[in-house]
């Protein structure tokens, strides 16, 4: 496929069209989660049960893939496994842990409420050359990394600056705000 014309943009014109699509896709992510009653933190942690497919996650292995802690993500598990959308089963090589797995007719309900929006998708990608669609596809996955990589840098910043402020009050004899 040949590509089509494409308007001139400037980095700061694709820069605003990022942020456009940012904010719809949160505004779309709110949508979805509340028609499938979960809040978007859980349908998240679906997401990424449904993503490991056969290669059922455990709860350790879930808040690291959501970036959760994983005192988070037992209230989480508890949510899921109410709802109907994960069960838990035992670890075949680890009798005191437990894997997560999708429910089958949770992700039918998924399919369906995503399956037309993805089509849609797939019909707009439809416009493109397979070397557009590989630059696309490379500008996701490098973005990805990249603003998990500042994510990282900005917690890292908050540990060393509650680090600094915690060594500060001990200093003046006042003692460290508890972390529960």
């Amino acid at each position: 496929m040949q590509a089509k014309p494409r308007p001139a943009a400037t980095p700061a014109q694709a820069l605003d069209a990022m942020d456009s699509l940012i904010a719809t896709a949160q505004l779309g992510q709110q949508e979805m989660a509340e028609r499938l009653g979960l809040n978007v933190t859980d349908l998240l942690c679906f997401a990424c049960v449904l993503k490991a497919g056969e290669n059922l996650l455990t709860a350790g292995d879930l808040a690291e893939h959501a970036h959760v802690t994983t005192g988070a993500v037992t209230g989480i598990l508890n949510r899921l496994e109410r709802a109907g959308f994960i069960t838990r089963v035992p670890d075949p090589t680890d009798r005191r842990r437990v894997r997560v797995a999708s429910v089958p007719a949770a992700v039918t309900r998924v399919v369906a409420l995503y399956g037309p929006y993805y089509d849609r998708l797939n019909a707009q990608f439809a416009d493109y050359s397979p070397e557009e669609i590989a630059v696309l596809a490379d500008w996701f996955a490098r973005t990805s990394t990249l603003a998990q990589d500042y994510i990282e840098e900005l917690r890292a910043r908050d540990r060393e600056k509650d680090g600094e402020q915690g060594t500060e009050s001990r200093a003046r004899g006042a003692s460290p705000t508890p972390l529960v």
